[in-house]
């Protein structure tokens, strides 16, 4: 059992505040891992339908070091409890979720009247969180939950308007560069009064970041440097011992019967959806490329299709036993981690790409909103991924994918992207642990130097 970290004789308990997203949750549940580990305890926030989600991820070892805690939503009739998350979110509810998120204020802060924490961590999506803290004293730090490269990226264009970024190999394309300027003007209508930009204010302050040295040290540093901001990178993520779950035990066993490094793994993350078109041009690429794979195809929530309506007429016939179609979410730890598996077409969601480069996997980047396809520059910058680029009109086509598949299952590039991977992946273990451990002293003083304050 961990030795427990105390601030003025007591354990140091911290509450931590994703947002409601998955891909905002996973971070935050790997930090309160680490940080379980290091002898702190853990309170993690969340509504109950995303707290229903990770407790299995919750392995017995943590079950007094990281506690649950519900944040209730106001109630609104288009935003029942089942849509209390981004998770198959249909899109067109995202703003009202965002709104019942911030009139949650009040909930909010009687939690932390209850459980008065030593220290919050924070979602810096969640810029509102900041007033409730304040209001009650308790010290927070916020958390990044994408890569450094990214948010340089824009952190510059804010900053240095009309000055080209310093590292050319994070770039958007036009049609990418079209979709961020719909969204910023989008953003900037729907602002409400109260709504903080946390680029803007140019205040030091501590920042964790869900990055690692290893892959995106350049970009943590120009990320501190733009904002006067002391960035403390919370390393790789957590990767717990693997458990058989009853439902995943047909699946792997079929991965099992296949050559190593043949069968590329397929997900586009909990919060993207493919259009029918590129569905199409997908399975078309993956009938054609003759790879084995498992695919998994979702839909939003109230729009779930039956996924032989959904895919070419006959498609499920003609792959046969060389490829698995899901409709719900596939144990990717598990396929990241299993000998056959040879790549991942992936979104680039961040947590995707961490997961991906840490099993030593090669990406076949398909980037879809935002983040990802500057997430999926730097994973070609760093040699472990190539990219399937879409056309002016934003359509990916069938023998593009065809072609990458071959060239990453069976060709020497995918040989090269492998051992790169794997190169990088030997790296991030050699140094384990040693970033959250930079952390875990930063988190103690600053709480040190709180307690002082006040």
């Amino acid at each position: 059992m961990a030795t427990q970290v105390t601030v003025c004789g007591s354990t140091l308990r911290v509450l931590m505040f994703p947002f409601l997203a998955h891909g905002h949750i996973t971070p935050f549940l790997n930090v309160a891992k680490k940080l379980a580990d290091r002898g702190f305890l853990i309170y993690l926030c969340s509504t109950p339908v995303n707290l229903k989600s990770i407790i299995n991820k919750i392995p017995e070892k943590y079950s007094e070091s990281i506690q649950l805690v519900e944040l209730h939503l106001p109630e609104l009739p288009e935003l029942p409890p089942h849509y209390h998350t981004t998770n198959g979110l249909p899109l067109h509810l995202n703003h009202i979720l965002h709104k019942a998120l911030k009139m949650s204020k009040p909930n909010f802060a009687k939690i932390l009247q209850n459980l008065k924490p030593d220290l919050v961590i924070y979602d810096i999506l969640q810029q509102w969180t900041e007033d409730v803290v304040n209001e009650q004293n308790i010290p927070a730090v916020k958390f990044l939950t994408f890569g450094a490269a990214v948010i340089s990226y824009f952190s510059h264009l804010i900053r240095k308007p009309g000055v080209k970024f310093p590292f050319p190999a994070i770039y958007l394309r036009k049609i990418e560069q079209v979709k961020v300027s719909e969204m910023m003007a989008k953003s900037a209508k729907d602002k409400q009064p109260d709504d903080v930009n946390p680029f803007a204010d140019g205040k030091a302050q501590t920042m964790l970041i869900n990055t690692t040295r290893t892959i995106e040290s350049k970009y943590i540093d120009i990320l501190s440097e733009l904002n006067s901001w002391k960035v403390f990178p919370v390393g790789p993520p957590v990767q717990d011992p693997i458990t058989s779950d009853v439902d995943e035990v047909e699946l792997i066993d079929w991965l099992g019967t296949k050559d190593e490094n043949s069968t590329v793994f397929i997900s586009f993350g909990s919060e993207y959806f493919l259009s029918k078109e590129d569905m199409e041009e997908i399975a078309f690429g993956l009938e054609l490329s003759n790879v084995n794979f498992i695919w998994v195809a979702r839909f939003p929530k109230g729009e779930e299709k039956n996924l032989e309506d959904t895919l070419p007429k006959g498609f499920l016939e003609r792959i046969g036993d060389r490829g698995r179609v899901l409709d719900k979410f596939a144990p990717q730890s598990r396929i990241l981690n299993h000998p056959s598996t040879g790549g991942f077409i992936s979104h680039c969601g961040w947590n995707s790409v961490m997961e991906s480069i840490d099993f030593g996997v090669p990406i076949i980047a398909m980037p879809i909103h935002l983040d990802q396809p500057m997430n999926a520059r730097l994973v070609v910058e760093l040699g472990v991924a190539v990219e399937i680029v879409r056309d002016d009109d934003g359509k990916i086509h069938r023998g593009e994918i065809a072609g990458t598949l071959k060239d990453v299952i069976t060709g020497k590039t995918g040989e090269n992207l492998r051992a790169k991977a794997r190169d990088i992946s030997k790296n991030l273990k050699s140094v384990k642990g040693e970033e959250m451990d930079v952390v875990t002293e930063e988190l103690i003083r600053f709480c040190k130097n709180s307690t002082k304050l006040n």
